[in-house]
């Protein structure tokens, strides 16, 4: 069994897909519109054949969320060396997004960094 795909929902859907693209290397698929609801989305694949689907709707609330509530904690994506976690940090930190913690190697022995980014989800940058 694997998990097929996580999915997201955003208020701003052509920012969330840019930013899966332009940072992380995803690849997004056209989109998919349903003109009787206005629901929008998007498929990004990752080199491993792992899928994110990011969507909107119309009604969708962005409400203020505490990194530190239940549910889903984070998204963690793998960039392949601590070099590039660095330099993937970085750029974002540049770029305005908060890092929340790290580059570090955790007590588990991870080396990640925690970057408060898309409507304020967490996102982790990891080996």
């Amino acid at each position: 069994m694997k998990i097929e795909h996580v999915a997201l929902y955003v208020k701003n859907l052509e920012a969330a897909r840019d930013f899966f693209v332009g940072y992380l290397g995803g690849r997004s698929n056209g989109g998919y519109h349903n003109a009787a609801t206005g629901f929008r989305s998007y498929f990004i694949r990752f080199d491993d054949g792992a899928r994110l689907e990011i969507m909107t709707r119309p009604e969708i609330v962005d409400a203020e969320k505490s990194p530190d509530r239940t549910g889903y904690a984070h998204v963690a994506f793998s960039v392949g060396s601590k070099e590039r976690v660095d330099e993937v940090t970085a750029r974002l930190k540049e770029d305005g997004f908060s890092v929340r913690s790290g580059p570090r190697t955790t007590g588990d022995g991870y080396y990640e960094s925690c970057i408060l980014a898309i409507e304020g989800n967490l996102i982790e940058i990891t080996v």
